[in-house]
């Protein structure tokens, strides 16, 4: 039973502490929208989008008035499109008419973002899902709300080195093509190793091929809420530190449970999981960064961040698992750079680089995310960086991801505004040593010993 006094902890998280449901996401299957037409497909898929998350938001306003709960974003999540367009797609602008069509249908049902333009091609790559990368860079600057991930590795299998150099490309080609907006493109486009299939969280989130045919996912968020209660113990020892953020974590769970339920129930969709990572925004007081601080580093960079964020990661994740029956997609610690004002603080400062970022990812929710960085960096060096962090998150066992984005016209001392909840972000300088000889290899990175699970 939830007692009076939670209503009111609750209400302070939410007026003073920047608490909200980052997102509703609907994942609907697009298996059965396939066809050998693509005409008959376009039609199919835009017919299943719009009919069942024409209600999606509105059901997501009418219960955050009610519940007076914030909730950002109201989002859809679909089958990896290089599954549905396998039989219908035969050049790259095949798939870019696809997204057209899939930008069309998250316009008319009202979400911010639409993601599953996506390839699963952890082992390889079949043709479709090599016409499907290639159409990448001009499917995201024909679009404005369509997101896409390529997931190129995972534990059981290995990482697919041959996939990670094209994707070295496609980012390239992906900034080239949204130049004008200063490579926006690429803040839609993610690269991963070990993908969740019930991420609700863009631009990684696609609807997994094990999934029902439409269910509804939540992530919600609340770093302001963590940093709030550990300003209260100022200088606690780690075992208070810890039952703080664990009970915090529990209670920001709560509501996103309340949330997916009333949704589920209302718009007749099935309950999937709830997300519980701590995602900031640019808002003051909505940092992972500041929480970091809290626990007792200057800036995040600084010596023991890495085990401040495993700290917070794990709590996170204690507290949440209790607080829920289904808990799933990346949960954890968000790290971003452009999203977080303390992380763009950091950077600016000197204390904060991409290799201190990468060591941070080896504990956190996901990996290098939103990170600005010249726009001449070789293809190859993008490609090495992707290399880098799918070997972490294969060894590790745990989701790693890379979302980079080489400014076109920028260099370091640059500053790049994204807008919204993309923020802004200083370009962060890329160690120009060489790894084209290590990328250009081919082939694919065998999966480590401790995959052998059977």
């Amino acid at each position: 039973m939830i007692n009076l006094q939670e209503v009111i902890e609750t209400n302070k998280m939410i007026e003073q502490e920047n608490l909200d449901v980052r997102t509703i996401t609907m994942g609907i299957s697009l298996l059965d929208c396939a066809d050998k037409d693509l005409v008959v497909t376009c039609e199919k898929i835009y017919k299943k989008i719009t009919t069942l998350a024409r209600d999606l938001v509105q059901t997501g306003e009418d219960i955050s008035k009610e519940f007076g709960i914030p909730i950002v974003n109201k989002r859809i999540s679909i089958t990896p499109i290089s599954l549905v367009g396998s039989a219908c797609c035969r050049i790259p602008g095949d798939y870019v008419q696809i997204a057209k069509i899939l930008d069309k249908a998250a316009k008319e049902v009202g979400v911010n973002f639409l993601g599953g333009y996506s390839a699963i091609v952890s082992k390889g790559m079949t043709k479709s899902d090599e016409l499907l990368i290639r159409s990448i860079p001009m499917a995201l600057a024909c679009t404005e709300r369509i997101c896409s991930s390529v997931n190129v590795g995972s534990t059981k299998t290995g990482i697919n080195m041959d996939a990670v150099r094209l994707m070295g490309d496609i980012i390239k080609q992906t900034a080239e093509e949204t130049k004008e907006k200063d490579s926006l493109g690429c803040a839609k486009l993610v690269v991963l190793c070990n993908a969740p299939d019930d991420n609700p969280f863009m631009a990684g989130a696609f609807h997994g091929v094990s999934e029902a045919d439409a269910i509804i996912n939540v992530g919600v968020s609340g770093p302001g809420v963590v940093k709030y209660a550990l300003e209260q113990i100022p200088d606690a020892n780690f075992e208070l530190l810890c039952e703080t953020i664990k009970r915090t974590a529990f209670k920001i769970t709560r509501v996103g449970q309340l949330v997916a339920q009333e949704a589920s129930r209302r718009l007749g969709v099935p309950f999937g999981i709830i997300d519980l990572s701590l995602a900031p925004t640019p808002a003051i007081g909505d940092s992972v960064a500041d929480i970091l601080k809290c626990i007792g580093v200057e800036h995040p960079g600084a010596p023991g961040t890495t085990a401040a964020l495993a700290l917070l990661n794990d709590q996170v994740k204690k507290g949440g698992v209790m607080a829920s029956s289904y808990v799933g997609g990346l949960s954890g610690a968000f790290i971003p750079v452009s999203e977080d004002q303390g992380m763009i603080d950091a950077v600016e400062a000197g204390a904060l680089t991409i290799e201190k970022l990468e060591a941070m990812t080896c504990v956190c929710s996901v990996g290098l995310d939103m990170i600005a960085i010249p726009g001449d960096t070789p293809a190859t060096t993008i490609a090495g960086v992707i290399a880098d962090e799918s070997a972490i998150g294969m060894v590790n066992q745990k989701t790693t991801a890379v979302r980079i984005i080489p400014v076109i016209g920028k260099t370091v001392g640059d500053t790049v505004e994204f807008g919204g909840l993309l923020g802004y972000a200083p370009i962060m300088p890329v160690n120009t040593f060489s790894s084209q000889r290590f990328v250009d290899r081919g082939g694919r990175i065998p999966a480590p010993i401790h995959s052998f699970k059977n």
